[in-house]
């Protein structure tokens, strides 16, 4: 046997699948290469941080009292942990969040857990990292309701604060660009790993059960689900229409006018997935078991669908056996202690 034409014949076959598939052939031919493909799942231990805000205690002691802060809302009762609440996964348990004067708004609060390793935030991308998330629902007025020049008066009124922001940022003063990258700096430590499907991929076998191994197996296989949720953070990245039905949010389209983004919403990460339910950027479904029957189906709404959304004949006990590794993936709980606020 000559295992290097061997090899590189199999590659060739994986990537020409990848194409007629849409899975970027790079990260497929990786799987491939990976045997089973679970360690092409492996989550870095590094963070990404910018050069210019690199994490420190005083910087997430600092974030974590702004991020549990109803002071940084116009109605002072409203913080960023209102929607974004540890105990609920670190979103609300809502179908859609509510904002400013107990408004329903029209999208589901996306978790804020493993937010670090993503390129882009919120469901519709409009944003390019942490720090400019911070500082986004801040100001929004269907959201915090904030104004920055009344909450930097605000914080600079107050001497624990003006402390705690010399002790993080030196020379650098109370700023909106200080308290974004505090706030940056806490939702860098908020991050799900060595769940047991991070165990299993370490080699541990008995860390999951044999349903949600053939479940993983169905992932990158039959169900198609790695096609975009894909890499060691079950995400592309990408934007994607996955046919819901009677949705009249244009999502990615309203920021990047092309046919092929109209109602198409970011890939979440599915780690810790069964904490943060309900499911989709507007909270169609309550359960995992909706969710995979949603995809099992190829989609409700046809117009502008994924070419990756196709019916996929499942039997019930591959999507039991989906739920099972979806399951997997919920990491290791850190219990959070609230902040004591200067006064």
């Amino acid at each position: 046997m000559n295992y290097k034409k061997d090899r590189s014949r199999m590659l060739r076959v994986v990537c020409l699948f990848a194409a007629l598939v849409s899975i970027p052939s790079i990260w497929i031919a990786k799987v491939a290469q990976a045997g089973d493909g679970r360690s092409a799942f492996t989550l870095s231990s590094e963070v990404p941080t910018p050069a210019d805000n690199k994490v420190t205690p005083e910087r997430v002691e600092l974030g974590k009292m702004l991020f549990f802060d109803p002071r940084l809302s116009g109605s002072n009762w409203i913080s960023c942990a209102s929607c974004h609440n540890p105990t609920l996964g670190w979103s609300d348990g809502l179908p859609t969040a509510i904002g400013d004067s107990m408004k329903v708004l029209g999208r589901a609060t996306p978790p804020i857990t493993n937010a670090a390793y993503s390129d882009v935030q919120m469901w519709d991308g409009r944003f390019h990292s942490l720090e400019e998330q911070a500082l986004g629902p801040m100001q929004a007025p269907a959201e915090m309701h904030g104004s920055m020049e009344h909450i930097l008066a605000r914080l600079k009124g107050i001497p624990g604060y003006v402390q705690a922001f010399n002790h993080a940022y030196p020379a650098e003063g109370i700023t909106s660009a200080t308290v974004a990258k505090a706030i940056a700096s806490f939702e860098r430590t908020v991050i799900s790993t060595d769940s047991p499907f991070d165990q299993w991929v370490r080699g541990n076998e008995n860390a999951i059960s044999p349903s949600a191994k053939h479940g993983f197996e169905m992932f990158v296989g039959k169900a198609n689900c790695a096609a975009c949720h894909q890499g060691p953070n079950f995400t592309d990245q990408g934007f994607h229409n996955i046919g819901l039905k009677g949705n009249q949010d244009p999502g990615r389209y309203a920021k990047v006018p092309v046919k092929a983004m109209k109602g198409a919403f970011k890939t979440p990460t599915l780690r810790d997935i069964a904490l943060t339910s309900p499911y989709m950027h507007n909270g169609a479904y309550r359960t995992l078991e909706e969710v995979i029957d949603h995809y099992d189906r190829g989609g409700d709404d046809q117009e502008n669908l994924d070419a990756n959304i196709k019916p996929l004949k499942l039997t019930q006990q591959e999507k039991a056996d989906l739920v099972e590794f979806l399951k997997s993936l919920t990491g290791k709980q850190v219990a959070v202690a609230l902040p004591r606020l200067p006064q």
